[in-house]
C-alpha cells in the first residue's frame, strides 16, 4: 500500500474505482484490465499497484460503494415519518434499486472469484457494507411491519437478497440475446427492474 497521506490515498482509489466504473458501462468484466484501468487515470499502471493488488480488488471496491449508495437508498426510507403501507413499502424498495443498475449488474457477476482473489482486509471492507443492507433491510420491515414474526422477517430477507442476484440478467437484456429467444420460441415477458422487484416484495410481504 502507498505510505502517503489518507487524503491523497482515497484520492488515488477513488480514481481507481471512478476509471473502472467508466469502463464497466461499455466493457465487459474479463475485457477490463488493470492496463485498461489505467489508460483512464491520471498515474500509470504500476502505480496502481500501490492500492489495488488485483482487478478484482478494484471490482470489489466498486461494489462496496455500490452498497454503500443502496444503504443511503434504505437509510431515507428508515428515517421517514411518512406512515406506510406494505404495498408503498414494496413501492419504495423497488425504487430504491432502480436506479442501481450497475449494483445489480455487479451481482450477476462471478463474486465467488471476485472475492477469492481479492485481500482480505478489503473483503473485509465490502462485507461491512454488504452487512449494514443486511441491517437495514431488516430494520426496514421491523418498523414498517411491526405484526411479522421473526421468523416471517428472516424468511423475506434470506428470499430477497438472493433475488437480487437475477434481476439484472432477467431485466437488461440484449438485442442478440431477444433474437435468440424468438429464434428459441420462448414467449418470455420482458419486465423493468421495478416491475420485477416490485411484483417479488409484494409476493413476500403478502400485501
Amino acid at each position: 500500500m502507498f505510505k502517503g497521506t489518507p487524503k491523497i490515498v482515497a484520492q488515488r482509489r477513488e480514481e481507481i474505482v471512478n476509471a473502472c466504473e467508466q469502463l464497466y458501462q461499455t466493457m465487459n468484466f474479463k475485457d477490463i484490465t488493470l492496463k485498461e484501468i489505467g489508460k483512464v487515470t491520471s498515474f500509470s499502471r504500476p502505480t496502481i499497484y500501490n492500492y489495488f493488488q488485483t482487478k478484482e480488488e478494484i471490482f470489489l471496491a466498486l461494489y462496496e460503494r455500490e452498497y454503500s449508495r443502496w444503504n443511503a437508498e434504505l437509510k431515507r426510507i428508515l428515517d421517514s415519518e411518512e406512515p406506510c403501507t406494505r404495498e408503498q413499502l414494496a413501492q419504495k424498495i423497488a425504487r430504491s434499486l432502480e436506479s442501481r443498475a450497475q449494483l445489480l449488474k455487479l451481482l450477476a457477476m462471478n463474486n465467488y472469484d471476485m472475492e477469492e482473489n481479492s485481500r482480505a482486509e478489503m473483503l473485509a471492507d465490502f462485507k461491512r457494507a454488504y452487512g449494514a443492507s443486511l441491517k437495514l433491510f431488516r430494520s426496514i420491515l421491523e418498523k414498517y411491519c411491526p405484526e411479522m414474526s421473526e421468523e416471517a422477517v428472516a424468511h423475506t430477507m434470506y428470499v430477497f437478497f438472493p433475488f437480487m442476484f437475477g434481476i439484472y440478467p432477467y431485466t437488461s437484456v440484449t438485442d442478440k440475446q431477444k433474437t435468440a429467444m424468438e429464434e428459441a420460441e420462448v414467449d418470455y415477458q420482458y419486465q423493468s427492474i421495478y416491475e420485477l422487484t416490485y411484483h417479488c416484495l409484494t409476493k413476500l410481504l403478502e400485501v
